[in-house]
């Protein structure tokens, strides 16, 4: 018995992976930093509802781990692009989706959240453009609708 794939028309053979564009790579941090700031952001909530005096403790300790919980998507996400995992696109580019409304709200605020939501927009708009851009789809392996090949 031969170890070696076989292709058929049906099951196309799918690309060797290539050495990992720089855009990826910089999606790919950005997408790690947001998920890295939802994690300390989670972990500090946390920890003020539980050693702090916050307004409502419940409320900290549940507004904590949620946080914690959610910074899990940007992070699996990042992992998945650096080792150039298609799925890995959807998490990261939904995860942009979600920061920008909070971006939006965090620049309504009278206060210093303006300067964390102008990064919040930055990061979130060059994450997005990052993602889709053409170079992006093409190391991850992802193809046009329908998975059509492109007949040249």
């Amino acid at each position: 018995m031969s170890t070696e794939r076989k292709t058929t028309p049906e099951t196309p053979e799918s690309p060797e992976p290539g050495p990992r564009p720089a855009r990826v790579t910089a999606a790919a941090a950005l997408v790690a930093l947001e998920g890295l700031a939802l994690l300390a952001g989670g972990v500090y909530m946390l920890a003020m509802g539980l050693a702090g005096s916050p307004d409502d403790a419940r409320q900290a300790e549940t507004g904590g781990i949620t946080l914690i919980v959610l910074a899990l998507l940007p992070l699996l996400a990042a992992r998945g692009l650096m080792k150039l995992r298609r799925w890995s696109r959807g998490p990261a580019i939904i995860t942009q989706i979600m920061a920008l409304p909070v971006a939006w709200q965090m620049l309504q605020a009278d206060s210093v959240a303006i300067p964390a939501g102008i990064v919040l927009a930055i990061a979130a708009v060059a994450s997005l453009v990052l993602l889709i851009n053409p170079a992006t789809t093409e190391a991850l392996g992802i193809q046009g609708p329908g998975n059509v090949q492109d007949q040249k």
